[in-house]
């Protein structure tokens, strides 16, 4: 039986996106099995899709959009649906993140948000047995779109070596993972650096933080607790991380260096030996 269940359009972008997919495919003449058939996926879709049940994915968007000839709506709405479902607390650093001109970060004990795979993104969100996993994936996956972009920030990593010796997901995630962070060495706007347990003491022994800048805006420093994240532009404050996160670079390995640390790691502790091959570095 079809689900007729009615969607207040302005409660979330999720009802806003499945009342137009409704009305859009209503307008063709279209009923969900047909439109399914279209799309290459099942009636139940669509249906879950149209009453809210269910977020669709870019991909999902795209080709409804080609479907439907709506002019990139539906590709358009995706990005406003995904981003609904981070945790509130982090949608408006999401948002200032989006909208930086140079990205600072120091991760303590995982690799940054916007580099990870999505099976590295997979293990760490699991680890807060949340009911969503996978629309949290997806939201996840949608944010580092900034990185790809026609005009992307500046991406500064200083990454503790911590990070690349806890097994998130695996061997294979964690090769997968580190091969993907060795991958930006060939992209002028993202720098890594690995703060190595030879370092000793560092500036930020408390834990991990953001720094980000902006054209016309005041800076902005994030930093998370167990519950939510927390972002301020309080100037001492901002001054305080900048200081840190300039030792934290003083001391972290030569970009160079560490992306030849972070291979040696994803060799011997996570590759198979049996029929691996050197990875070029430049």
């Amino acid at each position: 039986m079809v689900n007729i269940r009615n969607l207040d359009p302005s409660a979330s972008p999720l009802d806003y996106y499945g009342s137009e997919l409704r009305r859009l495919r209503e307008e063709a003449g279209l009923n969900q099995a047909q439109l399914g058939s279209i799309l290459f996926c099942t009636a139940s879709l669509v249906g879950q899709i149209e009453t809210a049940k269910k977020v669709p994915t870019r991909e999902f968007s795209e080709r409804l959009d080609a479907a439907l000839m709506t002019g990139g709506l539906f590709t358009r709405l995706v990005g406003l649906v995904l981003k609904s479902q981070l945790p509130t607390w982090f949608q408006a650093y999401a948002e200032l993140e989006a909208k930086a001109t140079y990205i600072s970060t120091y991760q303590s004990q995982m690799v940054y948000g916007l580099l990870q795979t999505e099976g590295y993104a997979r293990a760490v969100l699991a680890t807060g047995l949340p009911d969503n996993l996978e629309d949290l994936v997806a939201a996840r996956l949608e944010r580092q779109r900034i990185v790809s972009r026609a005009n992307p920030p500046l991406i500064w990593v200083v990454l503790d070596e911590a990070a690349l010796l806890r097994p998130m997901g695996g061997c294979a995630v964690m090769r997968t993972q580190l091969d993907r962070l060795l991958s930006f060495a060939d992209q002028r706007w993202v720098r890594v650096q690995v703060l190595p347990f030879a370092a000793g003491e560092n500036a930020s022994l408390i834990g991990s933080f953001n720094l980000l800048r902006f054209d016309d805006d005041p800076d902005v420093v994030y930093t998370e607790d167990l519950i939510a994240g927390h972002t301020t532009a309080n100037p001492e404050t901002v001054k305080e991380a900048a200081l840190r996160y300039a030792g934290l670079q003083a001391s972290a390995l030569s970009v160079e260096d560490s992306a030849e640390l972070i291979l040696r790691v994803m060799e011997e502790r996570y590759g198979d030996q049996r029929g691996s091959e050197p990875r070029a570095l430049a």
